[in-house]
């Protein structure tokens, strides 16, 4: 146990470190257009996204369809991630469902190398606090990996239960998904010391100003996935102090990208695809049950990227 918990303290220590110094980074999972998985288009846009400085990288999420990957495919995205960061940022895989199959994706991400997981929100039923917290207990129980628990949807710990899966030894930080700040500022003060939080709300860049002042600084960024540009840009200025220009981006970027997206269930993820097709990323449609983009929505959207690249100088 003692190797396990010096273990987790060093991963603690390598993600606060990247915390700060750089987005947190969800990189799509490539499908060829048949939808079959392309582990080299992912290798590519892995290894492209590694060069612009994420401060982690967040294979099989969200952002990445974790929902539609079997566990064959799964452990080819974690295997190729890990490959890819080569040690130089820690690599936090998603899991999730049931929390007996979550295991399951648990072992394979710890056979293919992850330092640590990120536990999605569970499938369908809502559930009471209690079960909340057992369902991160039997995690927890089934594997040596840190975890970090996302509370989104139906998931949503009160400073209690936020208490109980802390005192767990491999429970290392939340991502929060709600942005409720009241609910928030009391899980921060609920936390023991050295707990790690970060903003997990679609499109974080927005509200990346609010969480800060409840003392979560750290956001994840799907504009990382296809602008790294504009992920960088807008994470420096909010280090350096420099309102003008995370204002112009929120205003003439983030704003219409949310309004976009908020059009279609699912965009939060096909846009994202569809934007970095756009920029030549080699990682195909999205798979159902999403739905990519109309004709209509993806020129906004083009129009939209070259807005947003010309804020900071770069091409599309």
């Amino acid at each position: 146990m003692t190797v396990a918990l010096d273990t987790h303290t060093a991963v603690v220590r390598r993600l606060r470190d990247g915390m700060a110094g750089g987005v947190l980074s969800f990189p799509l999972t490539s499908f060829h257009d048949d939808g079959s998985l392309d582990p080299e288009g992912f290798r590519a846009q892995v290894a492209g996204g590694m060069a612009t400085g994420p401060g982690a990288v967040f294979p099989a999420c969200g952002t990445g369809e974790f929902f539609s990957l079997d566990e064959d495919e799964y452990r080819t995205v974690v295997t190729v991630t890990v490959q890819e960061a080569g040690g130089r940022l820690p690599v936090v895989a998603g899991i999730g469902y049931g929390w007996a199959q979550a295991v399951r994706f648990a072992r394979i991400a710890e056979e293919a190398g992850a330092d640590a997981l990120l536990v999605l929100p569970h499938y369908l039923v809502a559930a009471p606090q209690e079960g909340l917290v057992r369902q991160v207990e039997h995690i927890a129980a089934g594997t040596r990996l840190p975890l970090i628990v996302y509370q989104r949807g139906q998931v949503a710990f009160t400073a209690d239960s936020l208490r109980r899966i802390a005192a767990l030894p491999n429970v290392i930080g939340l991502k929060d998904g709600h942005s409720d700040l009241d609910r928030l500022q009391r899980l921060t003060l609920a936390a023991p010391e050295g707990f790690l939080f970060f903003n997990g709300a679609a499109t974080a860049e927005i509200q990346a100003r609010a969480y800060a002042t409840v003392g979560v600084p750290a956001y994840s960024s799907a504009v990382h996935a296809f602008a790294p540009e504009l992920a960088n840009a807008f994470f420096a200025a909010l280090r350096d102090g420099d309102d003008k220009t995370a204002e112009r981006l929120l205003r003439d970027f983030y704003v219409p990208l949310v309004e976009l997206r908020d059009r279609v269930p699912g965009y939060a993820v096909s846009l994202v695809k569809a934007a970095a097709r756009l920029r030549g990323r080699p990682v195909g449609p999205v798979r159902a049950p999403l739905t990519d983009p109309s004709d209509a929505d993806l020129a906004d959207l083009k129009a939209l990227l070259t807005t947003g690249l010309d804020l900071v100088g770069a091409a599309l």
